[in-house]
């Protein structure tokens, strides 16, 4: 079992900035994936952003240039730092874990935090 906990949602203009953590707990492989994902009301929860623990990253092309993933692998955290905020940005974001290098591996889920950004 993994454990997810998120922090760091609200409330940003456009253009602004926020930062995501997700820290996880429990069992935890040494080879292992994190990302985010968002879902916006009445819409598919899509892809954001995904790390692996020897640190390759992959980004939907719609937050390329503005989103960037890392992670702390001794704390067992990953984070999410948006900039250029965009309304389009508003969504509910979940961090996700799998044990392992690909979507083969089962995924856990945090609770999801809101970040709501205003025009």
């Amino acid at each position: 079992q993994v454990q997810l906990v998120e922090s760091g949602g609200g409330l940003v203009q456009a253009g602004g900035s926020l930062r995501l953590s997700c820290a996880a707990s429990g069992s935890i492989a040494s080879i292992n994936t994190m990302g985010w994902h968002r879902q916006a009301p009445g819409k598919q929860r899509e892809l954001v952003a995904t790390i692996t623990s020897g640190g390759s990253t992959n980004y939907a092309d719609s937050v390329k240039g503005r989103f960037t993933i890392s992670r702390d692998n001794a704390k067992n955290t990953v984070y999410l730092h948006m900039s250029s905020l965009k309304p389009d940005d508003t969504a509910v974001y979940y961090c996700n874990h799998r044990n392992g290098p690909n979507i083969l591996y089962r995924a856990y889920w945090g609770q999801g935090t809101q970040v709501t950004v205003s025009s």
